[in-house]
């Protein structure tokens, strides 16, 4: 039954269709990298500013020099961490035939290689590059089961191939190759310190141009619930929801009773868009430990909590 979803799905993506798909991070809202109508009805289906680049999603690394240009370092992260949790920006190889719409409008292309099997198995029946940012709302908490994307973009995509919920639950780490010095875009699941192993030079922490940025997630106020976001709190206020981290006696959701930081990682979307509800004023975070995942979780803890523009 899954094998005939995914050659409906590879059908629609070729069509020009949107197809949202499970990933090992979140769930990504597809469409062929190569059309720009397809391309241009992902930002209009998330009302995504058109200055925030897509990932482009492809089955391996033969099908990713395709669409850019790798040295040395790039080859070695990519040997190390795909399929995984990586992207990477890479300059754009302009006979890839990529929309540049895709890159909006720069010389560079974030590539992934996904390793959740029902990526892979759509990936490789689809054969074109598909650019993927999370399925939902732009701004809004990223998906982490197919439920959610249905609740965010409803009828604005043509298929919804359910996989479960994701393992990891936070999105890919972005990392900068495009310049002499690596430059880490965006925290994720493979840290600094991976990268750093792998490549043998120190990886600078640093961001966008939030007008012109070259990965997603650069954004001042993303991941955002419609719920305003207290952090570092210590306990509920009146109407508060309370999303808790380790012991915490009446967190309305905990993260992590225990601490792990993996487990934070993968609750973190389910829990905000469980505490998204109109029950609530706020929704006060408690401490989270600022390393390891700790950095990436509360990157998108603070873009949540950030000023709304």
């Amino acid at each position: 039954m899954l094998s005939e979803t995914i050659t409906a799905a590879a059908a629609l993506l070729r069509a020009g269709r949107l197809v949202a798909f499970p990933t090992e991070t979140v769930y990504g809202l597809g469409g062929a990298a190569t059309d720009d109508t397809a391309v241009a009805r992902i930002f209009e289906a998330k009302g995504r500013p058109s200055f925030n680049p897509l990932i482009v999603h492809v089955p391996d690394l033969a099908a990713a020099e395709a669409c850019a240009v790798f040295d040395d370092r790039a080859r070695a992260v990519a040997a190390a961490f795909w399929p995984g949790p990586l992207t990477l920006v890479l300059p754009r190889r302009e006979e890839a035939g990529l929309s540049r719409l895709v890159s909006a409008g720069l010389p560079s292309v974030a590539l992934r290689v996904p390793a959740h099997p029902v990526a892979q198995a759509l990936l490789r029946a689809a054969g074109v590059p598909v650019a993927a940012p999370s399925a939902n709302r732009s701004g809004g908490i990223s998906p982490t089961r197919a439920e959610h994307v249905v609740a965010s973009l409803g009828a604005r995509v043509d298929m919804v191939v359910d996989g479960g919920p994701c393992a990891v639950g936070l999105e890919s780490t972005v990392l900068d190759l495009t310049g002499e010095r690596p430059i880490l875009l965006r925290p994720g699941g493979i840290t600094p310190a991976d990268l750093e192993a792998v490549l043998g030079a120190p990886v600078v922490s640093g961001s966008d141009d939030p007008m012109a940025p070259k990965s997603p997630g650069q954004l001042l106020s993303h991941y955002a619930p419609d719920r305003p976001v207290r952090l570092n709190a210590t306990e509920a206020r009146p109407g508060e929801a309370l999303l808790g981290f380790g012991p915490a006696p009446g967190a309305t959701l905990n993260l992590s009773e225990s601490g792990d930081l993996v487990e934070a990682a993968a609750h973190l979307f389910a829990a905000l868009h469980a505490l998204d509800d109109a029950r609530f004023t706020v929704i006060a975070v408690m401490p989270v430990p600022d390393k390891g995942l700790g950095l990436a979780i509360n990157d998108r803890l603070r873009r949540a909590a950030a000023p709304r523009t």
